[in-house]
């Protein structure tokens, strides 16, 4: 089936994926400031989103005959706005090359779910790496 490199690689981004889950629902509460208004809803809707994508991964790795990772990668929240919003983007950024790698690897091996599954999780990592980076430029 999938070869230990794909399996790995799935689990790398179950990882990534509950590290901005919680990630980006901690910066949800504790953002502060006229700012935390108009972002902490939209800060809680891409956690949740981002929750969703670990368990459809988690739930075609585990079809793939592999358990998947419960731990996180390094979880980051940040002390102030420029922070926390500096390293979303960079996750972001690290999703997004991950997840290309991914999609590579999966047509690769000519596993066209897993493929489809992250083109389809890719499209949502561009639009929150949008999301970050304009709040980034205020």
């Amino acid at each position: 089936m999938a070869s230990k490199e794909l399996l790995e690689l799935l689990n790398d981004a179950i990882a990534r994926e509950l590290q901005v889950s919680i990630q980006y629902m901690w910066q949800h509460v504790q953002w502060k400031g006229v700012e935390h208004f108009s972002v902490k809803d939209e800060l809680k809707k891409i956690a949740i989103q981002e929750m969703k994508h670990a368990e459809a991964i988690a739930e075609r790795l585990f079809y793939l005959g592999e358990i998947p990772t419960t731990k996180p990668s390094p979880i980051f929240v940040g002390e102030n706005l420029k922070e926390m919003l500096t390293q979303d983007v960079k996750d972001e950024e690290n999703a997004i090359t991950l997840y290309k790698k991914i999609i590579d690897k999966a047509r690769s091996e000519n596993d066209i779910v897993t493929s489809k599954l992250f083109e389809d999780i890719l499209r949502d990592e561009e639009e929150h790496h949008d999301t970050f980076t304009s709040l980034l430029e205020k």
